[in-house]
């Protein structure tokens, strides 16, 4: 690059890219590394429409991601553009992917794609230097601020940092990863594809969980997520209303063709983000590099079987099977293929931080009577959502409690000991259960956008972020001055919170 950078940000997840916005308007020179082509993780490589807390509209996020769904709706001209139950702002993330490219050349963030950091150079505490694989080339790259927005925490490992994974004592015990794809339906025409290899084997698949899963995970019979019961799933391509639990067609659908002129799009296009490509083969954190290769092929595998499932086989309203006119839409995901570019990741590496957020402190069961977690008077940030974990790698089957509208303190920012390092996606100082309410959309934006404002205000100040851990208040004006929400009302009405408050 033309000159040394003040930050660099290991991974352009969705936390990533909020970072160097925040980091970049804020003065710093910015250098973002993509492992592939897009920025933006769960909400465009991997293709995961925005879930969202039921006060969204209103309050509970920054300033910049409000500023980021007006753009997408702005870019349609409509609210909801797939008129989805699961997000009020379904789209195709070829859009928001667009968006987050125009925002950070406009903010002057230098991208290199392809590139991950392969090792570092430490000075006692100090991260000094990363070294950086570009393009299957080498380079050095100093900066003052490293920040780890991986979506596996990556980086966090090769500074020796202190981390954990998975659940306490069981470190490969993380969620379910999954790899989505997006699907067009068009009644009496035949779109089939190949019947892959290990079809057999997928088709057959029994999870191993404790409590059990009711049956094969091919079917549209599941496990209710927060009572553990068996309940049934639809799924009646363009057939189904956009209510809650109405079936999964319209679930996390990207576009509902009928808001649109009618030669704008041919059919709906449906995200697959089910049940059905949780993939429980093992996890990516604590896999060696061949293994994790290995496991990222079988997890695509599992999801092609599953369309291959839904064309043939799959049991159908009519009491037939398989919808054969259904067909893979790459477009929507920029890919060639119909699937996501990334896997969805749920879990990371998670820093071992000068503040942990505990069940304690979020769980609406540990707090009767109250409408509001922890309060913490450190705090950088809001969010809301369930604990909402998905099936672990190690047998554990979902937990899906009720959590509090939170706050994300600052001392879950700072790791224990590294001075100018600091997490910016999924891996802050939480816990395996906490994690479940830490990892949606507008609540890693914030982390992100804190850690990018945290390193600017240090820069400015020369000092760091473990004495920002003391006193804090000159940069909570900071953060509120750019438009962060740092605490929720003490009248709120908890109704009104859950996403699927009118799913069960």
């Amino acid at each position: 690059m033309g000159s040394q950078p003040d930050v660099l940000i290991a991974g352009a997840s969705l936390g990533g890219v909020a970072a160097a916005l925040a980091a970049a308007r804020n003065g710093l020179r910015v250098l973002l590394l993509a492992e592939g082509e897009w920025i933006g993780g769960q909400l465009t490589s991997q293709g995961v429409p925005p879930d969202e807390h039921g006060w969204i509209e209103e309050q509970g996020c920054t300033a910049s991601y409000r500023n980021l769904r007006n753009r997408i709706r702005a870019h349609y001209g409509l609210k909801n553009p797939g008129n989805g139950w699961v997000s009020p702002v379904c789209h195709e993330p070829r859009v928001s992917q667009e968006i987050l490219r125009e925002l950070t050349a406009r903010a002057g963030v230098e991208i290199w794609e392809r590139s991950t950091v392969t090792a570092v150079d430490m000075n006692g505490d100090w991260v000094r230097e990363a070294l950086v694989r570009r393009d299957g080339k080498e380079v050095s790259v100093a900066a003052k601020w490293f920040l780890d927005a991986t979506e596996l925490g990556d980086l966090l490992p090769l500074c020796g940092a202190e981390f954990e994974s998975g659940s306490p004592g069981r470190p490969e015990n993380a969620q379910a990863f999954s790899w989505c794809f997006a699907m067009e339906h068009f009644e009496g025409q035949d779109h089939r594809i190949p019947r892959p290899a290990r079809y057999g084997y997928w088709r057959d698949y029994v999870p191993k969980l404790s409590p059990p899963w009711p049956g094969k995970l091919l079917d549209w019979t599941t496990p209710h997520p927060r009572t553990m019961e068996p309940m049934k799933y639809r799924f009646a391509p363009h057939e189904e209303a956009p209510v809650a639990f109405s079936g999964l067609w319209t679930y996390r659908r990207l576009i509902d063709r009928s808001l649109f002129e009618p030669a704008r799009y041919a059919s709906d296009i449906c995200l697959v983000n089910w049940p059905l490509i949780d993939y429980l083969g093992g996890d990516l954190c604590t896999a060696s590099p061949g293994e994790r290769e290995r496991r990222l092929a079988e997890a695509r595998e599992m999801s092609e079987c599953v369309f291959y499932w839904l064309q043939n086989d799959a049991p159908r309203p009519d009491g037939g099977t398989g919808w054969p006119g259904l067909r893979l839409a790459g477009e929507a995901l920029g890919t060639d293929d119909g699937f996501a570019r990334e896997p969805y990741i749920r879990e990371s590496r998670r820093i071992r931080a000068l503040r942990t957020v505990v069940e304690e402190d979020v769980s609406a069961e540990a707090r009767p009577g109250r409408n509001l977690a922890e309060v913490y008077p450190d705090s950088v940030g809001v969010g809301s959502y369930r604990i909402d974990l998905h099936p672990s790698v190690s047998g554990d089957n979902y937990v899906d409690v009720a959590s509090l509208p939170f706050q994300i303190p600052l001392g879950a920012l700072v790791p224990v000991r590294l001075r100018n390092l600091l997490p910016a996606c999924k891996n802050l100082g939480t816990t395996h259960v906490t994690n479940g309410c830490y990892r949606l959309h507008p609540v890693e934006w914030n982390i992100g956008e804190a850690a990018g404002l945290l390193a600017a205000y240090c820069q400015a100040r020369n000092t760091e972020p473990h004495a920002m851990a003391e006193d804090f208040a000159d940069f909570q004006r900071l953060l509120e001055k750019e438009g962060v929400q740092l605490e929720w009302p003490t009248d709120l009405d908890l109704s009104k919170g859950d996403p699927h408050r009118h799913a069960y």
